[in-house]
């Protein structure tokens, strides 16, 4: 049985989860504001981000780069200012979720419609050059959401929310996506973030619960929760702590009574490729 303790109350609503240096980074998204906390639970803002969504991811380096949806932007995060790298005017709707490989290469996916209340249309997702020029590498996916990269820098795998299958890419050394695959699909639920630990398996948010799930789709664990997880991460000292990022949600957020909870809870295998 695993146990979950309460990291940190009066969210909004967050997103995005990440371990860095000691703090669990997460984007909360109605706050406008990328939010630092301590595994004590001390917390700090580390930028306002006048966008919803927020994505956020850091590279090999440590340099943070940040999708600004609203403005069309990625950008980096110097001290506590924003400085554009990229332009993402390509696409009529916002991106949405970002993820870094240790050879640098950026990829950022798009639902590719308005959400909430949007006509459907499938989604896809571009590799960001070091030039910052866009490109689409995989379209045809239903509400791309979380990805990760496996440790050894050869598959992204991306979730869709809309279906529940995590699908699966070739890297290949341009950074282009190629042999497109399921990985493992989801029953029930789709699944919103994901990470990966250093057996292979993924810990996917999805409903109201997070489950640990093998290439093929054996579920290997699950953690109920008593709201939706939005976004999970392992980290901690020894990156057994699982951070899940959870929400109430009915379709709006109440600005004005924050409903949203970073949970924590310790699990047996560590964050692939920690402690980076």
């Amino acid at each position: 049985m695993n146990i979950i303790s309460v990291l940190l109350d009066n969210v909004i609503l967050g997103e995005c989860p990440r371990w860095r240096r000691g703090e669990l980074w997460f984007a909360d998204w109605a706050a406008e504001t990328i939010v630092a906390v301590s595994s004590d639970g001390d917390s700090r803002v580390v930028v306002k981000v006048p966008s919803l969504p927020i994505s956020f991811d850091f590279d090999s380096d440590g340099t943070c780069y940040i999708v600004n949806a609203s403005a069309k932007r990625l950008q980096i995060l110097r001290s506590d200012q924003l400085f554009d790298f990229a332009s993402l005017e390509d696409a009529p709707f916002g991106y949405n979720e970002i993820v870094i490989d240790d050879a640098g290469h950026i990829f950022i996916n798009n639902i590719n419609f308005d959400f909430p209340g949007g006509t459907f249309q499938p989604g896809f997702i571009s590799l960001v050059r070091p030039d910052g020029a866009v490109v689409r590498q995989a379209g045809d996916l239903a509400f791309p959401n979380g990805m990760v990269v496996t440790p050894d820098g050869g598959t992204l795998i991306c979730a869709e929310s809309f279906n529940g299958n995590l699908t699966a890419f070739d890297i290949e050394k341009d950074g282009s996506l190629a042999n497109r695959r399921l990985w493992a699909a989801i029953d029930g639920q789709g699944a919103d973030g994901i990470c990966m630990d250093s057996e292979g398996a993924i810990w996917a948010s999805s409903g109201p619960r997070c489950i640990r799930i093998a290439e093929g789709g054996s579920v290997l664990d699950e953690i109920p929760l008593d709201r939706m997880a939005f976004g999970c991460m392992l980290g901690g000292d020894d990156g057994k702590t699982l951070y899940i990022c959870a929400n109430e949600w009915t379709g709006s957020v109440e600005v004005d009574a924050p409903a949203g909870r970073v949970y924590s809870t310790r699990v047996a295998e560590p964050k692939a490729g920690f402690p980076r």
